[in-house]
């Protein structure tokens, strides 16, 4: 007797949805996503489609109307409740485009609850356009499986951050002049990373950080690693050893 194929298939394609689930409601997409799911997967009345809302998790839907420009859906059934991610905010200098992206898009895909990017004196990108953030967020989450967006903060200058910091919350900054590799501190969630610019933080900005005393000085290896290698190298060191990788946190 064949086995019954796994239902959804696993190449259903995955969307998020700004608006509350529930079974049996229904649900609209029209612009882009309407577009791509029209008219780059295909999708025709019946077919299935996983759908998120950062409220309440995952739910299975089938295109109940396929028009020129818009679909409407049924949601039939929910598949997984909203995750809880580990409690890491990442706190980095924007950098230029394409690398800005990398970052946002990998450490959405590592599981990070928080992005803060963070103006310093080197910083070269001090303005960032936060639709274009949201949605590589956005993508990101509809590709690796989160059901809950990270949070994007607005850029704050350093200083600012170091002076509304939170007692509770472990600061791992990734100190160019030295520190302890991450495996010898003990930094469990409620936990941030800080690296700094292309350049690095000034004589300044380093003197200002050792001072707040939730900072841990941590060591990236014996290289020097661009800005955006340092905040996804220390991320997946901080999962691997606090996070969601083995099963804890």
């Amino acid at each position: 007797m064949p086995a019954t194929p796994a239902w959804p298939p696993a190449s259903t394609p995955r969307l998020f949805v700004d608006m509350p689930l529930a079974d049996g409601a229904a649900a609209t997409i029209d612009g882009a996503a309407a577009h791509y799911l029209l008219n780059v997967m295909r999708l025709k009345v019946g077919a299935p489609i996983l759908l998120f809302d950062n409220r309440s998790g995952e739910w299975l839907a089938s295109v109940a109307d396929a028009g020129k420009r818009s679909l409407t859906l049924h949601i039939e059934r929910q598949t997984r409740v909203i995750e809880q991610v580990p409690d890491l905010w990442l706190c980095f200098a924007p950098v230029k485009k394409a690398r800005l992206d990398w970052i946002i898009e990998k450490a959405t895909e590592l599981g990070v609850a928080r992005l803060q990017p963070v103006i310093t004196e080197r910083t070269i990108v001090e303005r960032v356009k936060r639709e274009r953030l949201e949605a590589q967020i956005i993508e990101a989450c509809e590709q690796c499986g989160r059901t809950a967006l990270p949070a994007l903060g607005e850029p704050v200058k350093l200083a600012q951050l170091l002076s509304a910091w939170p007692a509770d919350r472990a600061l791992l900054f990734a100190d160019e002049a030295g520190g302890v590799p991450l495996s010898t501190v003990a930094a469990p969630a409620p936990a941030a990373i800080l690296v700094g610019p292309e350049g690095g933080f000034t004589p300044r900005e380093r003197d200002l950080v050792l001072e707040n005393p939730a900072v841990r000085r941590i060591a990236l290896g014996p290289r020097i690693l661009r800005a955006e290698t340092a905040a996804i190298a220390a991320t997946s060191l901080w999962m691997a050893q606090h996070g969601d990788w083995g099963g804890g946190a």
